[in-house]
């Protein structure tokens, strides 16, 4: 079995944003060498997001909205988490909400997605660099 590992940098600069991490992903199944396998994609830090949806401005908005709603930035005293003098604790939240990471399946050396999926790195407390992890493994 084939094992690679790649790291992906970001540095957003608005607090939140969305990225389309797609074709980084392809990148690094295509250096694997893999042909039949697995790819996991992480985001490997707590106040960010890896997840799997159509790349269309209206839904990213929608998400956008949406998570403000369920997890509102301001007021930041609502929370008891930035007592200990941090303002993300709704960072945390719209992580946990959205996920940590991603498993595609590898079909003849590619992404065997579904019609319109892409990968996005969703990015709740940003303006500092964040990584991601990329791990290829088959055959």
């Amino acid at each position: 079995m084939k094992s690679h590992r790649k790291e992906l940098w970001f540095e957003i600069p608005a607090r939140r944003g969305f990225v389309n991490i797609t074709p980084q992903v392809e990148a690094a199944v295509r250096e694997s060498g893999v042909r039949e396998g697995l790819v996991l994609v992480n985001a490997m830090h707590i106040t960010a997001s890896v997840f799997i949806n159509d790349d269309e401005s209206g839904l990213h908005a929608d998400y956008e909205r949406w998570l403000e709603q369920l997890a509102p930035h301001e007021p930041t005293s609502q929370y008891r988490h930035n007592l200990t003098g941090e303002d993300n604790a709704d960072a945390h939240l719209k992580r946990q909400i959205m996920g940590r990471e991603v498993v595609v399946a590898i079909t003849e050396g590619r992404l065997d997605f579904g019609p319109w999926e892409q990968i996005f790195y969703g990015e709740f407390d940003g303006r500092r660099r964040k990584r991601v992890l990329v791990k290829v493994i088959g055959e």
